[in-house]
């Protein structure tokens, strides 16, 4: 049995939950995608940034709810995000972090405790692996899930809104269904609007943007077959894309692909 077949087994305690168990494996230092992990529990997008930039990134997602959710922000300075997990600590609960300076990724660490500051903010934002559960309740079937990679995602030619100093393009995940399969995934994703909700564009990647389909900007490329086309939804990496454009200064994400999960039910995001 694999250490995510025994998180996903585990017992429904407050000490035993499959979540916990998943962020105390990544906290000692396994590093490796969270689609599939401790399925029913919300996973999120991190981004972390100084407190004098706190105030315009939040704005930024007020403006963006599509690809920047907020499902839980840490007070300044502070690791913890007690309605999240009461002892998840945002230094070193997810697989891989990029640290970013300038604009730039300049290290990719498992945990982030030399590069945590007094006046850090940690936002936490939704993630469509909430809403791929609901999606293999209805049969469909996730791509990346079943070749065991992870999503692919691409940056598109869809203008955020800006806020400050952040700006810049959406950027998408992908999951290739059959026609009639992609209709029935826009019904069940539009029920889950704090992780994204229904898809921004079905098929004609080009027209968002998108030159090559089989190369992604970040995650792992996955066929689309014949009879399938490509589906695409509002991704919380949007965040790494405008730092990126930005050129801050510093800023902590989390690496795509490899997310914060939290105690969070993902039926307690369902609004249907």
């Amino acid at each position: 049995m694999t250490v995510f077949a025994a998180m996903q087994q585990a017992g429904d305690s407050d000490t035993m939950l499959p979540s916990r168990e998943a962020r105390l494996a990544y906290r000692k230092g396994m590093a490796s995608s969270t689609a599939g992990v401790a399925n029913g529990f919300v996973q999120g997008n991190l981004a972390i940034l100084p407190e004098k930039l706190a105030g315009a990134f939040h704005r930024f997602c007020q403006l963006n709810p599509k690809p920047c959710p907020i499902i839980g922000m840490s007070d300044v300075g502070d690791p913890r995000i007690p309605a999240l997990g009461l002892d998840l600590d945002i230094r070193t609960d997810v697989p891989r972090y990029r640290i970013w300076r300038d604009g730039e990724v300049v290290e990719e660490p498992t945990d982030v405790m030399q590069h945590w500051r007094d006046d850090l903010v940690a936002f936490v934002l939704g993630c469509s692996f909430s809403f791929e559960e609901a999606l293999m309740d209805e049969g469909l079937p996730i791509r990346h899930i079943e070749r065991n990679v992870r999503v692919p995602m691409y940056r598109t030619n869809i203008a955020c809104r800006s806020s400050g100093p952040f700006a810049g393009p959406m950027v998408v995940s992908m999951r290739p269904f059959k026609p009639a399969d992609a209709i029935r995934a826009v019904q069940v994703t539009s029920r889950f609007p704090s992780v994204h909700g229904a898809p921004v564009h079905l098929g004609h990647p080009h027209l968002i943007g998108i030159s090559d389909i089989a190369k992604p900007d970040y995650g792992d490329p996955v066929p689309v077959e014949a009879d399938e086309i490509p589906v695409f939804w509002a991704c919380g990496v949007t965040p790494q894309a405008v730092i990126a454009n930005a050129k801050l200064p510093f800023a902590i994400t989390h690496a795509p692909g490899l997310m914060l999960i939290t105690d969070l039910r993902n039926k307690q995001l369902a609004v249907l």
